[in-house]
């Protein structure tokens, strides 16, 4: 495992941006998995700053999002469709048919996750992984439980989770209760694993997965598992690591 120490979250979403800048540059047509949340944000305008200079071009590009609320719509501004088209794929000359996110208004959401695997095997795997790290330790929407889910599947939000999320929400009842999230297998069969960290309040379970037990309790403890993978943070989140 790499690890880098910035000195605060503009830092740390540059090296992070570069890393995977690097990437594409050496890989024009790889595929990238990417995250959403606040973490990421600045990653992703950093991304867009490159390419607007010709620094960067992502019309060979895929990318393979981890996760979407189930019921929420594309347009709805809190959807990781959303997301993604207004922090990055509307500001890149990626193919928009190239970006692939889970459908939350599936009617079968358990035939939508199997279509969503179809698609993570017919890419040919994932090259390069995005992940943050919620504070219960949840990768993608793989929360604390008793086994690993392997592949794309439908899961029920922990509390925590929703409490987490609840600010983006105008009320705590209006964040969705499910979602459709790529699975742990998924994610540990990617060639590389970025990890992106910020803040004081990460710091614990920073810890907790990168210097503790592996278990399915803090799912991304089993990163510690996979032969590549990088972990870019600030000081405050890596402070206890």
């Amino acid at each position: 495992m790499k690890i880098y120490v910035t000195e605060n979250y503009q830092a740390m979403s540059r090296k992070a941006a570069n890393i995977v800048s690097a990437h594409v540059i050496l890989y024009p047509s790889c595929v990238l998995g990417l995250a959403t949340g606040s973490t990421p944000v600045g990653m992703y305008r950093q991304l867009v700053a490159w390419y607007q200079k010709d620094d960067l071009d992502f019309s060979q590009v895929k990318t393979i999002n981890l996760d979407e609320y189930v019921g929420l719509a594309p347009t709805h501004d809190q959807s990781y469709r959303y997301f993604m088209q207004t922090n990055l794929f509307d500001h890149i000359n990626i193919v928009p048919a190239n970006t692939y996110v889970p459908d939350g208004l599936a009617p079968d959401p358990e035939e939508a996750c199997r279509r969503y695997n179809d698609i993570i095997h017919s890419l040919g795997g994932i090259d390069m992984q995005v992940l943050g790290i919620g504070h219960n330790g949840h990768i993608g929407f793989n929360e604390p439980g008793e086994a690993y889910e392997l592949e794309t599947h439908v899961v029920d939000l922990a509390e925590s989770t929703i409490d987490a999320n609840s600010r983006f929400f105008a009320r705590r009842e209006d964040v969705p209760r499910q979602a459709l999230t790529m699975g742990i297998k998924s994610i540990m069969q990617a060639r590389r694993i970025l990890v992106v960290v910020s803040g004081e309040g990460k710091a614990g379970i920073v810890r907790a997965a990168f210097a503790g037990p592996v278990t399915p309790q803090v799912p991304a403890s089993i990163l510690q598992l996979h032969p590549d993978v990088t972990l870019v943070g600030d000081r405050a989140a890596l402070s206890k690591l």
